[in-house]
Order: C-alpha cells, then sequence, then structure tokens
C-alpha cells in the first residue's frame, strides 16, 4: 500500500502553529496563575500581538474551551499508552502517574472549573476518560499493587493537588511536585491497608464542577 507523506506546511501556516502553540502555553501559565486575568496577559506572556490571538479565539472563553479540551487529550494519550504498557501493572501505573504530573494533568480543573460551557463533545471525551482510567486502576489492583479502595475520582483530586505546589521557580516547582508525587505513590502502593474514610468524589461531582 502506498504510503502519503504530509506535506510540509507553508512558512505562514507554520509560524501561525507556532504562535498558537505559544499561545495555548502563554495561556496555561497565566490563568493557572490568575483565572481571572484579561486575555491581553495571555498575548503579552505569548509575545504575540492581541490580534494573533485574536484571529484565532474569538474569546476567552474559547481559549478556555480549547485549553479544557488539549488536556483532555493529552490525558487520554496518557492513559491508553499506559494501558498498552505490557510492564508489570504497577510500574506502568506508577509511571502514568508521573507523565501525567509532567504534562499539567489537573492543573487547571480547579482553576478553570465554571468558567466556560462544557460541549457534547468534551462530556463524551471526558466519559472516555474515566472509563480508560477505571480500567487502568482495576487492572492495578487485580495485581495486587494498589489499594482497593482507590477510584477514578482520586487520581483526579491527588493530581490537582500536586499543581497548587506554586514554591520555587519552574525547575525546583517540579522536583517539588514529584518528591510529594513519590509519597502520593508509595501510599496508593498499599493494597493491604485500612480502608479510607469516606467515598471517593463521583462522575457527577467531578463533572458538575464545571457547569456555570
Amino acid at each position: 500500500m502506498e504510503t502519503k507523506t504530509q506535506a510540509p506546511m507553508s512558512g505562514r501556516k507554520a509560524q501561525a502553529a507556532r504562535n498558537d502553540e505559544l499561545i495555548k502555553e502563554a495561556a496555561r501559565a497565566v490563568f493557572t496563575a490568575d483565572p481571572g486575568a484579561p486575555i491581553s496577559a495571555v498575548a503579552e506572556h505569548a509575545g504575540v500581538g492581541i490580534s494573533a490571538l485574536y484571529r484565532r479565539y474569538k474569546s476567552k472563553e474559547e481559549l478556555l474551551q480549547r485549553l479544557a479540551d488539549d488536556g483532555m487529550d493529552r490525558y487520554l494519550t496518557q492513559v491508553e499508552a499506559a494501558l498498552e504498557d505490557d510492564r508489570e501493572a504497577w510500574s506502568a501505573f506508577a509511571d502514568f502517574m508521573r507523565r501525567c504530573l509532567d504534562i499539567g494533568a489537573g492543573s487547571l480543573t480547579m482553576r478553570l472549573a465554571g468558567s466556560f460551557p462544557v460541549t457534547e463533545e468534551m462530556a463524551k471525551k471526558g466519559q472516555a476518560i474515566h472509563m480508560a482510567t477505571l480500567k487502568l486502576l482495576e487492572r492495578t489492583k487485580e495485581a495486587g499493587a494498589l489499594r482497593r479502595d482507590i477510584e477514578v475520582g482520586d487520581i483526579s483530586v491527588l493530581l490537582e493537588h500536586l499543581h497548587t505546589i506554586r514554591i520555587g521557580d519552574d525547575e525546583r516547582m517540579n522536583r517539588l511536585q514529584h518528591r510529594y508525587l513519590e509519597l502520593y505513590l508509595a501510599a496508593l502502593h498499599m493494597p493491604e491497608a485500612e480502608e479510607l474514610p469516606g467515598p471517593p468524589p463521583n462522575w457527577q461531582e467531578l463533572r458538575g464542577r464545571y457547569d456555570d
């Protein structure tokens, strides 16, 4: 079968793609620090003109939707990779958690929840994420490597908590986040531990935070 190669982007399209990545990275940084920041702060942080930003996104709300959707895609890629990982279950799960921390999974959830409408496509993607994560947790539990009372909602909340650590510069902050992730992982890797108090957050509770 003949393989089609993707034609390289023109100079203008390549620059537009680079600008889009700059804008999204800047928006993650700006809105994590201050969800109420104006969209002009994103353009300034990205080093692009406000007109370049508005050519990509008509409003702050649209930009926030894109950030949330991109974050869901990045997380789903990681959980699917973990499910395909044929190493022993705990190694696959622990590395999945480390990758989630590095890609910023959960970093904007609490900061941006309720600040933009959730599309039907995003809701469906959220359900797919929930089911894939549930499958990964069940596999790790069946291997006797994970606490029996840990559920999907627990993973979401743990990742959110790790991203609230804002100490030092980016490098120091990342090292501290990974320090405390390792503490979390040690606690999670205790299948015979006493049951935790109270039920974990369920899908409706997690989803409900995004409703205006």
